[in-house]
């Protein structure tokens, strides 16, 4: 239906700008696809594929940020390979009952985590430009981020910027961009997995990507000059409503 397709447009755009704000844009386009009757397993391995490019226009939209850090970049890349290869398999091999039976709590989490973050973040402390990164802590916490992203997803990159502020020793809009690349190589790690064995909608993937790579790009431009408080409670809200939804349907 039309007012169906114009709904997942808006929600895509808004979710790319979402993840390269606050993180946690995919919990908005999930919901949107199980109100426009999608099951919750496609619902949500399409939302992880129409990421995908949302994610690409964020990290065009952060290569500033980006500079120095090759380094950081190559070493955490190899650990999101093989935990997002985990996840995406975990998801194709357990039965579908089980996602459908974890994923309220998941979001529900994720959910929580988001509206936390602030908090957190203030917990942690700044990081400190110029110490060396604590890779002992850095490169599992990666890896266990990437599992989880590649089963859900959900608010990964509100869990991937908690991991970088606490294990990578430098300004939070770098590790913002930093997030942004490893999100993008988590969800292509899933996306070749589910293209291969899950049920995705490509029709609504077409329609989404162009959607989530403006959204994306459009975000990560204005990273530095809006608030994301707003955005926060607002993808909080939704995601604990989803949650309650599918808790007791």
């Amino acid at each position: 239906m039309p007012v169906h397709f114009a709904l997942l447009v808006v929600v895509g755009i808004v979710s790319g700008m979402v993840n390269a704000l606050a993180g946690g844009g995919s919990l908005l386009l999930f919901p949107a696809l199980l109100a426009v009757g999608f099951p919750p397993l496609a619902a949500n391995v399409t939302n992880s594929v129409a990421q995908c490019p949302g994610y690409v226009g964020f990290a065009l939209g952060s290569r500033r940020e980006l500079s120095g850090q090759r380094g950081r970049v190559l070493s955490t890349t190899g650990v999101a390979v093989l935990g997002s290869l985990a996840g995406s398999l975990l998801l194709l091999v357990l039965p579908a009952k089980v996602f459908d039976a974890v994923v309220p709590a998941l979001v529900a989490l994720a959910s929580l985590l988001l509206g936390v973050q602030p908090w957190l973040a203030r917990w942690m402390g700044e990081p400190e430009p110029g110490l060396p990164d604590r890779r002992g802590v850095l490169l599992p916490a990666v890896f266990i981020a990437a599992v989880y992203g590649g089963y859900f997803g959900g608010a990964l990159g509100v869990v991937l910027i908690a991991v970088l502020a606490l294990a990578a020793h430098d300004d939070l809009r770098r590790l913002n961009a930093v997030k942004g690349i490893l999100s993008l190589i988590i969800s292509v790690v899933s996306l070749v997995v589910f293209a291969l064995g899950a049920p995705v909608d490509w029709l609504a993937v077409a329609l989404l990507a162009p959607a989530t790579l403006v959204g994306g790009y459009l975000g990560a431009k204005l990273a530095g000059r809006l608030s994301a408080a707003t955005l926060r409670v607002a993808v909080v809200v939704v995601g604990l409503a989803v949650s309650i939804y599918l808790f007791v349907t």
